[in-house]
């Protein structure tokens, strides 16, 4: 799906502008925790760009796979979740989206679940 594929593609962008403005720019502005917490987002940010392209290759080959279409909703919902809100908890200190960071999380291990199923079904 070529919506994946964009989606993947502006995504690993933006996690590269986002993990060179976290390197640079915010060195001096946030401490090494919040920092930490700004890399954690950069770093599942950039895995699960990779996994949104993969999606997108795979439904050349699967275009009729609800799973993977499924997988590719679970990885950008769980990416705009997971990884927004540890930038905004990194930037501005608000603990309260801390407890909304592990719906992101559910979200990217429903994906990959999604991923593996339907490895499955194409192997079997």
């Amino acid at each position: 799906m070529k919506l994946f594929l964009l989606l993947g593609s502006i995504s690993g962008f933006l996690s590269v502008a986002l993990g060179a403005f976290g390197a640079h720019a915010l060195k001096e502005k946030l401490d090494e925790y919040s920092l930490g917490i700004f890399h954690t987002g950069v770093t599942y940010q950039t895995t699960h760009a990779l996994a949104l392209v993969l999606v997108a290759l795979l439904l050349k080959w699967y275009p009729d796979s609800s799973g993977l279409v499924w997988a590719g909703w679970c990885f950008a919902a769980g990416t705009l979740i997971f990884s927004g809100s540890l930038y905004t908890l990194a930037m501005t200190g608000i603990k309260v989206l801390g407890a909304i960071t592990p719906i992101g999380g559910v979200l990217f291990l429903a994906g990959w679940a999604l991923l593996a199923i339907h490895a499955w079904k194409v192997v079997s």
